[in-house]
């Protein structure tokens, strides 16, 4: 069997009472994250430009998906479009290595059962299935694709939709695979809006759900696909990865080592690799910014070299704030947990002059998802913090995940009392008929924020 056959039939086989119920845990914390993250971005702009952009290009359409905290409905297409952008609207969503699959998947497949009404009881595995496949790609090829520039999450999540939705819609293993492997032929999205500070970035896991579910559609409408999409001389692997496909090594994980499992949860609206940053300066915050001579941030040169954290400013976008280590770190020592608002800050004086005593070193010894911060002071002496991480260590526990999600919720001006009805609700997704009630979380929750008027 081929990659793609053997992924689809991984993907046919993932039914609820074949999953761990740790993985599937896990899978509802994905599920809850991306949701409650979501209801704290009804203030963010993004979803309003891509609302208006799906509605200009689809309309409105009885009896279609609901534009989430809007009321309107769509195409699956557009709402996905629409939605994603809501859900990436702080930019706190979870990551799987460097690619944020929850954001990719999960408004797509609420557009796509709300449409189609399927059972939610299908709803998990499909999740699973898309964070398994992309995750696992991710794993082999993202060392060889981040740095040549592209982006982890339209990459793998383009592919991991596709996977999504085959579950969602019970292909058979052949179907299955064939749209694993139409997704991966029309599957890309670069890096180059980060150094530009631009949204590009913002749209980039709705046009890759879109592209992910019409991959499936082709699929089981009975498209032909390349078997050896990415074994073959032109196929994924030696296009993106640069090197033949190990068709063995790459599938034998499947189903024995979860990929779920090192999912990780932002707990700042940063970059990933900046998360361990902000805990590490948050440790050294009780020495005043007044005392502070120097700053020396130290990082593994791999995070470094993606675009955007390096520059120091001037700052116009919060892409670029989000990125940048000095920022980060100069808005952290002296703001403490940098809140949406704090990151949006750029024009804060503060901060620029504490960015200008902050030097930042790649170096091979602090492993990604690590940081190590020193602060030299005026009186001479020294102080630092490092904190040594993997990713998997940033996979929150429901109570901790809940925490985050209700600080966001309170940035957001909803409240915590939505966050813990979606709690409730994700924890028995399973046993509701639709998903109605996940929708009208999301209409009361934009209804608090602006009780007088429609969302745009």
């Amino acid at each position: 069997m081929t990659i793609s056959q053997d992924l689809g039939a991984f993907v046919a086989s993932l039914t609820a009472d074949a999953i761990p119920e740790p993985v599937m845990e896990s899978t509802r914390r994905a599920l809850l994250n991306a949701c409650g993250i979501a209801l704290g971005c009804f203030t963010t702009p993004y979803a309003g430009v891509a609302r208006a952009a799906a509605l200009a290009a689809d309309g409105e359409v009885a009896g279609g998906a609901t534009l989430l905290g809007d009321g309107r409905r769509t195409t699956i297409g557009g709402a996905t479009l629409a939605n994603a952008a809501l859900f990436h609207g702080r930019a706190q969503e979870d990551t799987l290595g460097g690619a944020h699959i929850g954001t990719v998947v999960i408004p797509l497949l609420i557009a796509l059962f709300e449409a189609h009404r399927l059972p939610p009881a299908r709803l998990l595995p499909s999740i699973l299935a898309a964070y398994e496949v992309a995750g696992r790609l991710e794993q082999v090829y993202a060392p060889v694709t981040t740095p040549i520039g592209f982006r982890g999450t339209p990459l793998y999540g383009t592919i991991g939709a596709a996977a999504a939705v085959a579950r969602a819609l019970e292909l058979p293993p052949e179907r299955a695979g064939a749209a694993i492997a139409i997704a991966a032929s029309l599957t890309g999205g670069t890096l180059q809006s980060f150094g530009d500070g631009t949204d590009e970035w913002r749209y980039q896991p709705g046009i890759a759900a879109r592209t992910g579910w019409m991959a499936a559609e082709l699929a089981a409408a009975g498209a032909v696909a390349s078997p050896n999409a990415f074994e073959g001389k032109a196929g994924f692997a030696r296009v993106y990865g640069g090197q033949d496909a190990d068709a063995a090594a790459l599938v034998a994980p499947l189903g024995r080592s979860w990929s779920i499992l090192r999912n990780a949860f932002k707990r700042y609206p940063v970059c990933a690799y900046n998360q361990t940053l902000v805990s590490t300066a948050l440790a050294l915050r009780p020495v005043a910014v007044a005392d502070i001579a120097d700053v020396e941030v130290r990082m593994n040169p791999f995070e470094l070299g993606l675009p955007g954290m390096l520059y120091r400013g001037p700052f116009q976008f919060v892409g670029q704030t989000l990125m940048s280590v000095a920022f980060g770190a100069a808005a952290t020592l002296l703001h403490g947990i940098p809140t949406l608002a704090v990151m949006s800050a750029f024009d804060d004086a503060a901060v620029q002059a504490l960015i200008e005593k902050i030097t930042v070193v790649p170096d091979e010894t602090v492993e990604t998802f690590s940081c190590s911060v020193m602060l030299g002071l005026a009186d001479g002496t020294m102080r630092s913090h490092t904190i040594r991480a993997r990713g998997e260590d940033m996979n929150l526990d429901r109570t901790a995940l809940l925490d985050v999600l209700v600080r966001v919720a309170g940035e957001g001006g909803i409240g915590r009392q939505p966050v813990e009805r979606l709690d409730r609700l994700v924890f028995k997704i399973e046993h509701h008929s639709d998903l109605s009630a996940l929708v009208q979380i999301f209409a009361e929750a934009a209804a608090i924020h602006q009780p007088r008027s429609r969302i745009v």
